[in-house]
């Protein structure tokens, strides 16, 4: 009896039968003692995006169509239109459209504050447009627009770089060493921006190169003497 007593105390006293685990209450039953009560598995509930549940204002001069889940918006700089999923529920309301979510399935969830951004996006992209910044850093680095259909960039090659621009892109020379990229669609304008700082990226020693206007280059050491 005595024998059956310690080991009952040894197996609750374990921080495996204090958490409440099968193992735990498997031993103390073999032991003679009552059986440890078995945590009931946690069951995690998901709540709405922080951002998916907020709705998406039409600013004053745009227009939208909505139909099958398909958004087409039009607005003074210009004209973009999306699919979205049949996972997302689209209301119209009082200048403004809101995303839901068609079920509670990871596809839906993981969605959710996804496309009500990229119908945001497109929102003010045809109102007020964005814009890419970017700054060359370097002895002798230099823009130039070639007409309205290209930029020509002076990066420290053998050769000028002529990089064509596409349409729905506008690009402008600020100075000699600043470019302004601007545009309706979010991503195209992201993109272009990124192509012309890819002709030179900015290198860690002296920080030469094309860099965005905010970017902030961490410069290396370079060699003692």
């Amino acid at each position: 009896r005595h024998t059956n007593k310690m080991a009952a105390y040894m197996v609750s006293s374990s921080l495996s039968a204090r958490q409440g685990y099968a193992p735990s209450a498997r031993l103390a039953a073999r032991a003679g003692a009552s059986p440890v009560a078995v945590r009931a598995p946690l069951a995690v509930v998901a709540k709405q995006s922080r951002i998916g549940k907020h709705p998406v204002p039409v600013p004053k001069g745009v227009t939208y169509t909505l139909k099958d889940n398909h958004l087409s918006v039009k607005g003074p700089k210009g004209e973009l239109q999306m699919q979205f999923p049949e996972t997302m529920v689209i209301t119209e309301g009082d200048n403004e459209i809101t995303f839901a979510k068609a079920d509670e399935s990871r596809r839906a969830r993981e969605g959710h504050g996804l496309y009500r951004t990229l119908a945001n996006n497109m929102m003010v992209g045809v109102s007020t447009g964005f814009e890419k910044k970017l700054k060359l850093v370097g002895v002798g680095y230099k823009a130039a627009m070639e007409g309205s259909k290209a930029i020509n960039l002076s990066l420290g090659y053998a050769h000028p770089v002529i990089v064509e621009i596409p349409e729905g892109i506008q690009v402008k020379c600020d100075s000699n060493t600043e470019i302004t990229v601007s545009g309706y669609d979010k991503v195209e304008v992201g993109n272009f921006a990124a192509i012309l700082r890819s002709k030179r990226k900015p290198e860690p020693y002296k920080g030469k190169g094309v860099r965005y206007a905010d970017e902030v280059v961490i410069l290396k050491e370079g060699k003692r003497k």
